[in-house]
């Protein structure tokens, strides 16, 4: 089984407010996300803020909400995590699958798309206490495979990237 998980811990110190939940098309960028990947796994949640905590703590960016989902989907059967982050709601289902053919894999224009084996999450929780708290960093130390994209993906940062969609 395989869980997906929408990265919404983020500060969106760029954006100005909560990002997950601006509105993109009548939706939340989050709910976005999670309909992007949906289809593709058995389950998804939403992981940061309120939701699952990222772990070992929040404000550690991504890895923290990639542990966090790591964590849940050990402790709930399921093998594998595809992490999206909530600032990307339109991926394409071909790059998905690409990710979903091997674990570890991730999106080498935007990392924190990946596909993750549930049983790296002490490592990773070893990893984020380390200097290097980036998601390439980590992906290259588990020989995680990097998936080209063929299509730019949209990641929204400011709200001028979310008027740009």
């Amino acid at each position: 089984m395989i869980l997906g998980a929408v990265l919404i811990g983020g500060r969106s110190s760029r954006f100005g407010s909560d990002k997950a939940r601006a509105e993109w098309n009548g939706r939340a960028l989050a709910d976005h996300a999670a309909a992007v990947i949906g289809q593709h796994v058995d389950r998804v949640v939403l992981v940061g803020g309120d939701s699952l905590p990222d772990l070992p703590r929040p404000h550690l960016g991504p890895l923290g909400g990639i542990a966090g989902a790591l964590d849940h989907a050990a402790s709930h059967g399921f093998a594998s995590v595809l992490t999206i982050g909530c600032d990307m709601p339109s991926v394409s289902s071909e790059l998905l699958t690409a990710l979903l053919r091997r674990a570890p894999a991730f999106c080498g224009d935007a990392p924190v798309l990946g596909h993750w084996p549930a049983a790296l999450g002490a490592q990773l929780l070893a990893w984020v206490e380390g200097e290097d708290r980036s998601v390439r960093g980590w992906a290259r130390q588990i020989g995680a495979l990097p998936i080209a994209s063929e299509v730019p993906i949209g990641n929204v940062n400011r709200p001028a990237d979310l008027m740009a969609l």
